[in-house]
């Protein structure tokens, strides 16, 4: 069997040598403290549950091209196991379709900002990183103009992300040390986010959605409840009825790409608006017209990166889903005035069975015939 302590030590003592890779050192990375729970693990499963947000063949691939350094030693093998403790350094590749990314001024709502961390309340239209299609005018642009010391950090500190048409609250760390404490307590699942959508169709009592998300098997843009995807879990209770839609409130403990507008579906509730995951066949109606997926991040909670502080942050609801309610609440209002007077019209029953009569007045009298 072999010796935990040996291999630490053995990784800790290794030499810096020539392994015939390009040397990363000089490019900025993540800095990363293996957690003692991962005792026994390879270095690529480690990454994946570290950096969440690559996927496993991204980091094999980052560890074969010698951008992973362990203890300060080069480690070009994906299935090298580590024991807890040990500092692992990646030297992150950028894509090569994309352009640097260069400061731009768009203006951002803070909610929250000290020398650890920013937490940025982020308008439905806003893309969080560049990609294809939208090299700029994108939150991590913004974020280099509004504090120009996150180019030093790995993707302007940004640590989870939200949908385009998605609206709501996010955290940004501003410091290395900061967004590597961040994204273990997002893999520890101790950061809250709490969410509100507009559900087609009436959700009648609260729940859980336990069902695995993965990439969909025609779709590829998009992602489905898959049997090999990653597990997700997805809490929501029921805020408010309407006619046609409900309004939730959504928990989540993964974070899953698309998961709460995937959990829904998946139980016949899709999001009024969502436009990718709404537009098939339903047993629910079609809802309200929206221009965008009804979906804000209301509430998010997490230890200061620095103090361990417990914090808390709370969003209202954006100016165009505050319109929809109203006028869900007058649609409302509306129907229910129509069937109370539509009661009034009911008939009496006779108590001793028979025939339903309708009772006149004398005086009111009747034709003759």
């Amino acid at each position: 069997m072999e010796n935990p302590t040996k291999k630490r030590k053995a990784l800790t003592d290794a030499p810096k040598q020539d392994t015939g890779y390009a040397d990363y050192s000089s490019n900025p990375g993540v800095a990363l403290n293996v957690p003692g729970e991962f005792s026994g693990q390879r270095l690529d499963q480690i990454l994946a549950r570290l950096l969440a947000q690559h996927s496993r063949s991204r980091l094999q691939g980052w560890i074969r091209e010698g951008r992973v350094a362990v203890n300060g030693a080069p480690i070009v093998e994906p299935r090298c196991k580590l024991w807890g403790g040990e500092t692992i350094e990646v030297a992150e590749a950028p894509d090569e379709r994309a352009e640097p990314s260069s400061p731009e001024n768009i203006p951002l709502q803070v909610v929250y900002e000290d020398e650890a961390l920013i937490v940025i309340d982020k308008p439905a239209g806003l893309v969080v990183h560049p990609g294809s299609g939208h090299w700029h005018g994108t939150l991590l642009n913004a974020l280099l103009y509004h504090v120009p010391q996150l180019d030093k950090v790995p993707r302007a500190g940004i640590v989870h992300r939200l949908d385009k048409d998605t609206s709501g609250l996010m955290v940004v760390a501003k410091t290395l040390e900061a967004q590597t404490d961040l994204v273990r307590q997002l893999q520890a699942r101790t950061v809250k986010r709490h969410y509100q959508a507009l559900a087609r169709g009436l959700v009648e009592c609260s729940g859980t959605v336990n069902a695995p998300i993965g990439r969909h098997p025609t779709l590829r843009t998009r992602m489905a409840v898959v049997r090999t995807g990653k597990p997700a879990r997805t809490h929501y209770r029921v805020l408010e009825p309407f006619v046609a839609c409900t309004l939730i409130e959504c928990a989540l403990e993964t974070g899953r790409t698309h998961q709460i507008r995937v959990h829904m579906t998946s139980i016949g509730h899709p999001l009024v608006g969502d436009q990718a995951y709404g537009g098939g066949p339903s047993r629910v109606p079609r809802g309200p017209l929206f221009p965008r997926q009804a979906l804000h991040a209301t509430r998010l909670a997490l230890a200061h990166p620095q103090t361990g502080r417990s914090l808390f942050w709370k969003s209202g609801l954006p100016a165009d889903m505050t319109a929809l309610l109203e006028t869900l609440r007058q649609e409302l209002l509306s129907v229910r005035s129509s069937e109370a007077a539509d009661d009034d019209d009911t008939w009496d029953e006779d108590p001793e069975g028979g025939p339903e009569v309708i009772y006149i007045d004398d005086d009111e009298g009747l034709d003759e015939q």
